[in-house]
């Protein structure tokens, strides 16, 4: 899908994954707008990509405030991709296993924020951004957008103590194929990516070099962590590449908890 006449909405823009993203969309000449709460560094980010990127402060716990960018993205070009890619504010309470050594269990507001955060807001942005991308004239693939949800390898083999986070993240996974069936008669893709572990501004207290001390073993091949860039290449593949619809990639190195 040619989007350089287009506009993208990334939520969590000013991110890892948004960021990376951010640029490479930028390159094939599209108006990127970063939906983030990172003020500074999505303003940042927006001046050095240029080309019309904006930065909107966006709460994905709000709907209004998710309408409203994508409101933004519309008014900058019609909207041609929409990248879901934030993540959220810190749970309530303690997490952990399911039941811990005390004999407690998680309780249901940690669990339910984890839905909220990752897979609630994920079907608001991806349906909001849907109904815009319907009113948009066909371009001569006669496609109208693509929707590319952020899943993770914890919804297919998460670790202990993942039981919240694996359950909103196997929902992506599931929402991807049925989405893409929605939306199929309106020319709009629906894709997910599922990364294994990259090194995103997630792990900036850990640094850098503890963060690839600790995880990068864990990884097949190679032995290191992944950079956002490589989860931004295949963004950009989901975006180009028509007959890519439906389904979750991996982009792992082929880590396996």
């Amino acid at each position: 899908m040619d989007i350089s006449n287009g506009s993208v909405l990334i939520t969590g823009g000013a991110g890892g994954f948004g960021g990376a993203t951010a640029r490479r969309l930028a390159k094939l000449g599209a108006k990127v707008v970063l939906a983030d709460v990172a003020d500074d560094r999505g303003n940042a980010l927006a001046s050095e990509i240029g080309n019309g990127a904006t930065y909107v402060r966006t709460d994905i716990m709000d709907e209004a405030s998710i309408a409203q960018a994508v409101e933004t993205a519309v008014a900058l070009a019609p909207l041609r991709a929409a990248i879901v890619a934030h993540g959220g504010p810190p749970p309530p309470g303690k997490g952990g296993r399911t039941i811990d050594r005390e004999g407690n269990r998680v309780g249901m507001a940690h669990f339910n924020h984890f839905l909220s955060v990752f897979l609630s807001s994920a079907y608001c942005v991806s349906s909001i951004a849907a109904e815009a991308m319907a009113k948009n004239e066909p371009l001569a693939s006669n496609q109208r957008g693509v929707i590319i949800n952020t899943a993770s390898i914890a919804g297919f083999e998460g670790q202990p103590g993942q039981v919240p986070y694996g359950a909103a993240k196997g929902g992506i996974i599931a929402m991807a194929l049925n989405l893409a069936r929605d939306l199929a008669p309106m020319g709009i893709r629906s894709m997910a990516i599922a990364p294994g572990t990259f090194l995103t501004f997630a792990y900036d207290r850990m640094g850098t070099e503890k963060a690839q001390e600790t995880f990068g073993p864990l990884v097949l091949n190679p032995k290191r962590m992944g950079d956002p860039d490589e989860y931004a290449m295949l963004a950009q593949q989901v975006v180009e590449n028509d007959f890519l619809n439906g389904t979750t990639i991996r982009v792992d190195g082929g880590q396996r908890f």
